[in-house]
C-alpha cells in the first residue's frame, strides 16, 4: 500500500463532476488513496509527467485489470517492446499520411449524407443524429468491420462502461461480454473477406500480428475510437452554443478549429484517466509505492493543474492549451489521435455549423462520467 493520505469522495458526486474534489486534491493531496476507488490518484500534471514514462515502475501490464479480462491484452497494456511491435502494426491505418490522403474525405463524405438526412428535422437530439452516427460511420470505415453504426455505438459504449465498471456490478459485466462476443462475430466474418487495405484489420493481419492480438487492439480501436470523437464533438458544440462570444471568434477566422478542440478536450477530457499498477518500489513526490499498488493517472485533474492553466475551469479557446494531456503524455500517447483530430476538427465541426444555424433545444444538456466523461444528449434547432 502507498504512503498517501487517504481522501474520501462521494462516489455519485464524483460521477456528476469530478473535477471540484479533483481540485482539492490538488490543494491538499495531490497524490491520494481514495477508498471508494480503492487506487491511489496522481492529480498534478508535473507527476503525472514523470509517472507515465516510468514504466520500470508505473506499468501499464495488468493482467487482472478489467480492460485486460474484458477485452483482451491490447497494446494499452503492454510496455517497451511488446507495446512498440504492436502500435507499429497499427500505424499505417491511423497515420497522419493515411488519415490525410485516404480517411478524411471518406469522413467528409459519411458527414455531408448526415447532413441532408437531418436538414429537413429542423430539430432533434445532435448526440445521436450527428456525433454518434458519424463517430460509428468513420469507425467501420477504420476498423474494415461490417457493423453499422448504431452497433458500434453500442458495443463501444457496452465495453467503455465495463472498463470503467470498478464497483462490480454484474449487469454492466454481462453487456461488455455480449459486445465483445458480437466484435469477435463480426471479426471473424471480416477475416473471411476481403477488407479496405487501409482498414485496421488488414493492416493487423499484414503486420502478421497473432489473433488474439489483432481481436484485441481492434475492441481497443472501436472503445476508444467511437465515444471519444463522438462525444467531443457533441461536446464542442454545445460550448459554442453556450459560449457565443467564442463562436463568433470561429467564424471569423479568428480561432482555428483545432484551437477548439484542443481546448475542449482540455476543459473536459473525453478519457478521465489512466489506470496503471506499481510493477518496482518506487517514490514520487515524498510517497512510497510498493509492488502491486494500483494507480490513476487523472488526466482530466492534470489539464486543469492552475500550474499550467489559468482559470482552467472556464473554457476559452484563445488560450494556449497545448500542454494538455487529453490524449495521454508518454509512450501510450493515443496512437488515434491524428484521425480524431481531422474527423472533428478537419470534418465534424466546420461542416455543421458551415451548413446549419444552430441553437440549442429546451431540454436541458446533460453531463455524466468521470472515468469517460461527456454531454449525454444535445437536443438542438437548426436552419440551413
Amino acid at each position: 500500500m502507498s504512503t498517501a493520505p487517504e481522501f474520501h469522495i462521494d462516489l455519485s458526486e464524483f460521477r456528476e463532476n469530478p473535477y471540484p474534489a479533483l481540485k482539492q486534491m490538488r490543494a491538499e493531496a495531490p497524490i491520494a488513496y481514495v477508498p471508494e476507488l480503492g487506487r491511489t490518484l496522481l492529480t498534478r500534471l508535473d507527476d503525472i509527467k514523470a509517472a507515465e514514462p516510468d514504466i520500470e515502475h508505473f506499468s501499464s501490464a495488468q493482467p487482472e485489470g478489467l480492460m485486460t479480462l474484458l477485452m483482451g491484452e491490447n497494446m494499452m497494456r503492454k510496455d517497451g517492446e511488446a507495446h512498440s511491435v504492436e502500435r507499429k502494426a497499427i500505424f499505417p491505418t491511423v497515420s497522419p499520411r493515411a488519415v490525410r490522403d485516404h480517411w478524411k474525405a471518406q469522413f467528409a463524405s459519411a458527414a455531408e449524407a448526415i447532413l441532408d438526412d437531418i436538414e429537413a428535422l429542423a430539430e432533434g437530439d445532435l448526440f445521436k443524429l450527428y456525433a454518434t452516427r458519424l463517430s460509428g460511420e468513420a469507425l467501420r470505415a477504420i476498423t474494415g468491420l461490417d457493423l453499422s453504426w448504431q452497433e458500434m455505438d453500442a458495443v463501444s459504449q457496452a465495453m467503455i462502461d465495463g472498463i470503467a465498471n470498478y464497483t462490480g456490478d454484474a449487469a454492466v459485466e454481462a453487456s461488455c461480454h455480449r459486445a465483445t462476443a458480437r466484435i469477435d462475430e463480426a471479426i471473424t466474418k471480416a477475416m473471411k473477406g476481403e477488407a479496405d487495405a487501409h482498414s485496421l484489420l488488414a493492416t493487423l493481419q499484414n503486420a502478421g500480428l497473432p489473433e488474439a492480438a489483432t481481436r484485441a487492439n481492434i475492441k481497443l480501436a472501436i472503445s476508444g475510437g467511437q465515444n471519444e470523437p463522438r462525444d467531443v464533438i457533441a461536446g464542442i458544440i454545445w460550448a459554442l452554443l453556450t459560449h457565443p462570444e467564442q463562436l463568433k471568434l470561429v467564424r471569423a477566422g479568428e480561432v482555428s478549429w483545432m484551437q477548439v478542440f484542443e481546448e475542449y478536450v482540455r476543459w473536459l477530457a473525453p478519457i478521465g484517466m489512466s489506470p496503471r499498477r506499481i510493477a518496482a518500489p518506487v517514490s514520487l513526490n515524498g510517497i512510497s509505492f510498493e509492488s502491486g499498488d494500483d494507480v490513476f493517472l487523472m488526466f482530466n485533474s492534470a489539464n486543469h493543474d492552475e500550474k499550467y492553466f489559468d482559470q482552467p475551469e472556464r473554457f476559452d479557446i484563445t488560450r494556449d492549451a497545448g500542454k494538455h494531456i487529453a490524449f495521454g503524455a508518454g509512450p501510450h500517447f493515443c496512437a488515434g489521435a491524428w484521425a480524431a483530430k481531422a474527423l472533428v476538427a478537419e470534418v465534424a465541426l466546420p461542416m455543421i455549423f458551415n451548413r446549419f444555424t444552430l441553437t440549442l433545444g429546451e431540454e436541458p444538456v446533460r453531463i455524466g462520467g468521470w472515468a469517460f466523461r461527456g454531454v449525454l444528449n444535445l437536443p438542438c434547432k437548426w436552419t440551413s
